[in-house]
């Protein structure tokens, strides 16, 4: 201390020295530490005051909104040999184009007038039909025919028996009308015989009333005889009768077998000709499969087959169609952690592979070169990678994507959450803490709707 007291009173002698001491030492300089420490202090107060937003990454691709927008692969139906290209790889197509033509390698089809000969079949078995079908008509005619006769012939035969029935009765009464005479004639023969032992009557008179007697047996004989006939002819008319209508039953069901097996061969014949018809219509689609034809506008990609003459077989892929039309938006994996924070209608901020971007994931509205989205769907099925997948549309509220994307191009995604002070999410982050759960509102992301997990 006595040194530096001495050294002081040496200083203040010269006054060169005491400044120089001044300069050195710092002696009358005020520290501004302090303002310092409470400015730094205020600074980060207020930082971690800002607002966050909360975020979760994931990376995904470039593709399709709509399936039939991704590339298309272009199958052949049919085994064949190409024949010649229409078109190479890289160029441009219109739907309707003809990519490739094709020629038959299957001896089935190689006839030249195979639809000629199989429409010549079908009309021969169209004419065959038409042949049994009037056959079964002109059988049905018999059979009404037949049917006719038949009911006349038995009115016929029934008119008899009822005849024949009278007739019984009125030889039935000739016999009874006998049977009473020679009755009477047996008894007056008898009388006329009492009288002739008595001796009143001659031998003549005896003789003439065993005459009578025996006129009136041969009458009832007779009578007995023709009530027989006509019973027998009652019994005969009666078998003619069952004869007839047997007759004409088999007849019939013989005109009835023949009607039915005609329409069974029509059945037959309407079968053979849609088989044919069928055949027929295969033939014709087939002939068209010979040219195939771009079945959207694009471009011609990755040509699996290149010469002439190769042969293809079914469904074997020839060229695959990158559509021009296309409605972009990005596949994105997420992990099953995450899953909960993705929703339907939430906003979404990409990064595309080779366009440069200045990214604050905490602030998106102070990034550069960042696109925003909205998912339109998410998966409810885990993906073999363990994933889950959701699919990302472009927001039409804000800039349009570049017109350069090409499905495949690599997206990284910041999905944005809650918002939330930088001090929370420090927090949050230190703690090891999930990021807040939300529901957009009616399928807008920026109203967020907070609940804790």
């Amino acid at each position: 201390m006595q040194g530096i007291k001495k050294v002081i009173e040496a200083s203040t002698r010269s006054p060169e020295r005491l400044q120089s001491f001044r300069t050195i030492y710092r002696i009358n300089h005020k520290s501004r530490v302090r303002y310092w420490f409470w400015g730094v202090l205020i600074a980060i107060v207020v930082v971690l005051l800002l607002p966050w937003t909360q975020n979760i990454r994931a990376r995904g691709a470039v593709t399709t909104l709509r399936q039939e927008q991704r590339p298309q692969e272009l199958n052949t139906i049919i085994s064949g040999r190409i024949v010649k290209w229409h078109v190479k790889e890289g160029d441009l197509v219109k739907a309707g184009d003809t990519i490739v033509q094709l020629a038959e390698v299957k001896d089935d089809y190689l006839d030249p007038q195979l639809l000629d000969r199989t429409k010549e079949q079908l009309d021969s078995k169209k004419d065959a039909v038409e042949s049994y079908r009037n056959k079964a008509n002109i059988v049905s005619q018999q059979i009404t025919a037949l049917e006719q006769a038949r009911d006349l012939k038995v009115m016929e035969l029934e008119n008899k028996i009822q005849q024949q029935k009278l007739k019984i009765v009125s030889d039935s009464i000739e016999l009874v009308a006998a049977l009473n005479d020679y009755s009477i004639k047996v008894q007056q023969f008898n009388r006329q015989q009492v009288m002739y032992d008595s001796g009143l009557v001659s031998l003549v008179q005896l003789e003439q009333r065993n005459q009578a007697k025996q006129d009136a047996l041969a009458k009832k004989t007779s009578a007995e005889i023709k009530l027989n006939n006509s019973r027998q002819e009652m019994i005969r008319l009666r078998i003619e009768l069952n004869g007839e209508i047997q007759s004409y039953l088999e007849k019939i069901s013989k005109a009835e077998a023949d009607r039915f097996q005609s329409i069974s061969q029509v059945a037959s014949g309407e079968g053979d000709i849609a088989k044919l018809r069928n055949q027929y219509s295969n033939y014709l689609i087939r002939n068209g499969q010979y040219y195939m034809l771009a079945p959207q506008s694009g471009q011609v990609v990755k040509a699996r087959k290149q010469g002439i003459n190769e042969i293809i077989k079914e469904g074997e892929m020839l060229v695959e169609i990158v559509p021009t039309d296309q409605q972009y938006a990005v596949e994105l994996f997420v992990r099953p952690v995450d899953l909960p924070l993705v929703s339907k209608g939430q906003s979404v901020r990409f990064l595309f592979d080779g366009f440069p971007a200045i990214v604050f994931s905490g602030w998106p509205q102070a990034s550069y070169g960042t696109f925003a989205g909205r998912v339109v769907a998410v998966e409810n099925a885990v993906s073999s990678n363990g994933m889950f997948r959701v699919l990302v549309a472009a927001d039409e509220n804000e800039k349009p994507w570049p017109k350069e994307l090409r499905v495949g191009t690599g997206a990284a995604c910041i999905a944005l959450l809650k918002d939330v002070p930088i001090w929370y999410e420090l927090w949050r982050n230190i703690n090891g803490f999930p990021p807040d759960f939300y529901r957009p509102e009616n399928g807008d992301a920026s109203s967020k709707t907070t609940s804790k997990k």
